[in-house]
């Protein structure tokens, strides 16, 4: 077989079992939930109503029946899962392919493809959190030098791809790793929450808000001291959010100093 012949047989073989798992995916679809899910959106959201827990076993199902599949083979269908998408739960089953074996299995090339979904195919914030927390979330566990790689998705044009560089890092700002102790540098908050101060998308600001929020028991008195600041120029909600985990005392404090009309 030649190398074309071989790498045409190799994508019908990868469409085919995207094409097995869409129908799988569907099969479970419940009008109803669909219906139920648009609440928690702005926008319409095309969905099919499965629950997030049905769609994590599709796919661990599906990854114990095909053993043979590589890290890279289910990569790349993920890939065509997320970047084809028509329904939200459908790039939803690309990110939990990959779940199990982002830590230890895959390389740089997952974050090349996450930074390309974030721009191209997600569409909404929960498809942003879920790729987040349970595909970028262990991948940088077990790949702490890529950490940085992140910041500079504060500067891209998609929202998706700002309000995840924020929301990536949850976990991330104390966190047990092996036998030690994971911090993330408190200058790594506060630089992303600066450069993203003015940004008028509200879910890129939730994601800073939510940042913020986590970092202040780590780092209370540094987080208070940004607070200050900033209390100026952030968002009235943003700055908010952040004050949820500070104490009774310290929150009325910050409340009480004088903000922007925003």
């Amino acid at each position: 077989m030649s190398r074309t012949s071989a790498a045409r047989s190799s994508d019908a073989a990868e469409q085919g079992r995207a094409q097995e798992l869409r129908r799988a995916l569907h099969s479970q679809a419940d009008p109803e939930a669909a219906a139920g899910l648009q609440r928690f959106f702005l926008e319409p959201v095309p969905a099919l109503g499965v629950r997030s827990e049905t769609v994590a076993r599709l796919a661990y199902d599906y990854a114990t029946a095909h053993p043979q599949l590589s890290p890279l083979d289910r990569l790349a269908l993920a890939d065509r899962l997320v970047s084809e998408a028509e329904h939200h739960e459908e790039p939803l089953l690309g990110f939990a392919l990959l779940h199990r074996i982002a830590r230890r299995h895959l390389g740089p090339e997952l974050l090349d493809h996450a930074e390309r979904w974030l721009e191209h195919s997600v569409t909404n914030w929960a498809q942003c959190d879920d790729l987040c927390l349970k595909l970028l979330h262990p991948y940088f566990t077990g790949h702490l030098g890529d950490i940085s790689r992140s910041r500079g998705w504060v500067r891209s044009s998609s929202p998706w791809a700002r309000r995840a560089a924020n929301v990536a890092m949850v976990k991330l700002v104390q966190r047990r790793i092996g036998g030690e102790i994971y911090r993330l540098p408190v200058a790594h908050v506060f630089g992303n929450c600066e450069a993203l101060m003015d940004d008028a998308d509200t879910y890129v600001q939730k994601g800073c808000g939510w940042l913020l929020k986590v970092t202040a028991p780590v780092h209370q008195q540094e987080t208070e001291e940004f607070l200050r600041t900033w209390r100026h120029r952030m968002k009235r909600d943003t700055f908010r959010y952040a004050l949820e985990k500070l104490d009774p005392a310290t929150r009325a404090r910050l409340m009480a100093l004088p903000s922007s009309a925003n």
